[in-house]
């Protein structure tokens, strides 16, 4: 397979999937000799034009998992923007110590459909966006080590310079989203939950509006959500002054719940053509 540039791009509100897509990049880039690039596709306007490859490049692609699948509100942008012609990609989800669920099913099912070929995929474990107690410091440097080791054998496979054999990873791409619960094992119910913001704090800044994924922050007036908020936290975890926090109840409670029962460290999973996954 004569391939001339590795490309990262990754919907990553808080930078545990970007920072996941980019080393395995950099590291196929390494060992395949190639060069590679990063093309941002966080932000409204990074996403608003298509980005189309061909069969000479390597994409990476990632997303992180809502709800066990991909941000609902990014989907249509999966589906729409991103364009392969017989391109080998790699997809990659990460997940906050839970479960990756169907994510990467979609994920695989999805660029499957915009024309690419799967060359591999994984599932990473990352700190959970809702709460630093579910998956603290993920990806770290055992995630990192078994990443080069999958870029690695990722570029064997490449380098075989043989058709790409059928890749089968867990889940279903058409499952429903999973159901937050409470504490009480009842749904949660906090889809109009929005960030609040600690007028004592907030310095005016700007940063949430800058950072906002959907464009629903005023940048006049950095208090107002004015359009949808998918709970990514990139406001939260990006102010530099913790002007900004949730103060919904169910929201609340279902990050309590998963404190409560996802404290063990969840396994990595990695997936080759041809073959089936590994753990970490």
């Amino acid at each position: 397979m004569e391939l001339a540039c590795v490309y990262a791009l990754s919907f990553s509100p808080t930078g545990s999937t970007r920072r996941a897509v980019g080393r395995i990049a950099r590291q196929l880039a390494g060992v395949l000799d190639l060069p590679w690039r990063e093309i941002p596709w966080t932000l409204p306007a990074q996403r608003a034009e298509a980005r189309v490859f061909g069969p000479s490049d390597l994409v990476v692609m990632g997303g992180p998992t809502y709800a066990g699948k991909l941000p609902n509100k990014i989907l249509p942008d999966y589906q729409s923007k991103l364009r392969g012609s017989g391109t080998p990609a790699v997809a990659v989800v990460t997940f906050g110590n839970r479960s990756f669920d169907n994510a990467l099913a979609e994920l695989c099912a999805v660029l499957e459909a915009d024309g690419f070929q799967l060359a591999g995929a994984g599932a990473f474990g990352a700190v959970h966006a809702f709460t630093d107690a579910l998956a603290p410091g993920r990806p770290g440097p055992a995630d990192e080590a078994q990443m080069d080791d999958f870029a690695r054998r990722l570029a064997e496979k490449l380098r075989a310079d043989e058709p790409l054999q059928p890749l089968a990873v867990p889940g279903d791409p058409a499952a429903p989203y999973y159901t937050p619960r409470r504490e009480d094992g009842q749904p949660a119910k906090f889809l109009k939950a929005k960030p609040r913001t600690d007028p004592a704090r907030c310095g005016g800044c700007g940063l949430c509006a800058q950072n906002c994924p959907m464009g629903s922050i005023d940048r006049a007036r950095p208090d107002q959500v004015t359009g949808v908020c998918i709970k990514c936290q990139s406001c939260v975890r990006g102010c530099p002054r913790q002007a900004k926090y949730f103060d919904d109840p169910e929201f609340l409670s279902h990050i309590t719940m998963l404190e409560q029962n996802f404290q063990r460290p969840a396994e990595n999973q990695l997936f080759f053509p041809g073959e089936g996954g590994t753990g970490r």
